[in-house]
């Protein structure tokens, strides 16, 4: 793919990060533990029992980061609040300290030209809320509305730009039926109303936002990958099948049409009262895409849906950690999304992670080839999808800063800054300078 893709000077470029992966102060000004704190402190969960304790220090390092973002010619930052930093019991008395931080966050960055573009969910989940049933509690959906009322009062005379929840399927499937991320349940009845109240939370978040910010543009965050049968066999199939919809179709589908998916559909009906697909439904205004790469399902009943991870084709290009390698599933769905749901499209994440730990060379460079032949790829891919009808006005990369990444730790890497985890140094990689060429040379055409 070309290295100078034509996409029109006002297009959008820009990076995404987490709080929990890169903010760090974890027991600082008022910060309360969110689930993953929690799970971090179960032996042998996260490798090398990492956590997010001090991550990349970005709490107190973010105007450098900031200064980082410019220099690269970004125009949009997407980042998470951490909800236990701004309401540490998750409702009742917010944290000043911590709701100051985002003010000096949004302000740097709207003094630098940098759009902030808020997340409100991006996993860490209030652990005193967890204590009261969580996610699997339909008063989740108050308390989710509270927290994004609180967010909404607070930033948005500054911050337009909304997101309600970061990769909805993601989380549930992990924290809720694998059990392999916080807060590590694997229980149908408990992930069947998570899914639902965090469909309700959303529709809540959206309503609350609109009233409240004058302007809003709001959208939700999902991650979309293309579901294949790892076989042919029908058991294989039939499992793929059930996969997809619970990977793919369980959040936008209801949010963006007010009906589940056909299997889905059945089995969450006992938690479905009147009125519900109406106040999950509710108006948009884009689709957050985070896209990586293909998942090939198999059945596997020591899962509690009886569908899992299957392998690959061996002939299949992997990456560094493991996945497929086929960039042009990118354009696949976003001709598809845009097909199916008929609204512009940001990408809000994609990239490439390595568990090398890309250290600087003799001249203090950091040589990531692999990741910029990966970017290159991709945004070649979506510049042929806009060609052929897909309605992509942006991209976030993932992600602007090496970081703590959930379960792998900080033994994977998808920044395209390095981050030295023991001095904090950042130093940009190889990645970003060929990213900031490609926002240059698409603001510059000629």
């Amino acid at each position: 793919m070309t290295d100078t893709p034509g996409f029109p000077p006002d297009f959008l470029w820009g990076a995404s990060t987490s709080a929990y992966q890169v903010e760090g102060a974890a027991q600082e000004d008022g910060r309360a533990p969110s689930v993953w704190d929690s799970f971090c402190n179960l032996k042998g969960r996260v490798d090398n029992g990492d956590s997010g304790d001090v991550a990349c220090d970005h709490y107190h390092r973010y105007a450098d980061d900031v200064a980082l973002m410019a220099g690269l010619g970004l125009n949009a930052y997407r980042f998470s609040v951490s909800w236990p930093r701004v309401l540490p019991q998750g409702t009742g008395a917010p944290n000043g300290k911590g709701l100051d931080f985002y003010d000096r966050l949004i302000d740097a960055l709207l003094a630098a030209g940098i759009e902030p573009w808020l997340c409100l969910y991006h996993w860490d989940f209030p652990q005193a809320l967890q204590d009261r049933g969580g996610w699997a509690n339909r008063d989740s959906v108050g308390w989710f509305a509270d927290y994004s009322a609180l967010c909404a009062r607070r930033f948005g005379d500054r911050v337009k730009r909304w997101a309600t929840v970061n990769e909805f399927s993601v989380f549930t499937l992990f924290g809720f039926a694998f059990g392999w991320g916080a807060p590590s349940i694997a229980d149908r009845s408990v992930h069947l109303k998570v899914i639902h109240h965090v469909n309700l939370a959303h529709g809540a978040a959206v309503d609350v936002v609109r009233a409240l910010v004058p302007g809003a543009s709001i959208g939700s965050v999902h991650s979309v990958q293309p579901m294949r049968p790892e076989t042919d066999r029908p058991e294989d199939v039939e499992a793929a099948a059930l996969f997809d919809e619970h990977w793919n179709w369980a959040f936008p589908d209801p949010q963006l049409r007010a009906h589940y998916p056909r299997r889905i559909a059945e089995a969450i009906d006992p938690y479905v009262r009147p009125g519900d697909m109406a106040r999950i439904a509710r108006p948009v205004d884009w689709f957050g895409l985070n896209h990586y790469a293909p998942v090939y399902g198999r059945k596997d009943d020591s899962l509690i849906w009886g569908f899992g991870f299957g392998a690959p084709p061996p002939e299949m290009p992997r990456t560094d950690v493991g996945w497929p390698y086929d960039p042009s599933a990118f354009r696949d769905v976003l001709l598809d999304l845009t097909r199916r749901y008929r609204l512009p499209i940001y990408v809000t994440e994609n990239g490439f992670g390595t568990k090398e730990d890309e250290r600087p060379d003799a001249d203090g460079r950091v040589r990531d080839d692999k990741r910029i032949g990966y970017l290159r790829d991709c945004i070649g891919m979506m510049a042929r999808a806009r060609a052929e009808g897909a309605d992509v006005r942006g991209y976030f990369v993932w992600s602007l800063l090496d970081n703590f990444e959930w379960g792998g730790g900080y033994g994977t890497r998808f920044g395209i800054v390095r981050v030295d985890y023991e001095t904090q140094a950042r130093i940009p990689k190889e990645s970003a300078r060929w990213y900031a060429d490609v926002i240059r040379r698409s603001r510059n055409p000629g």
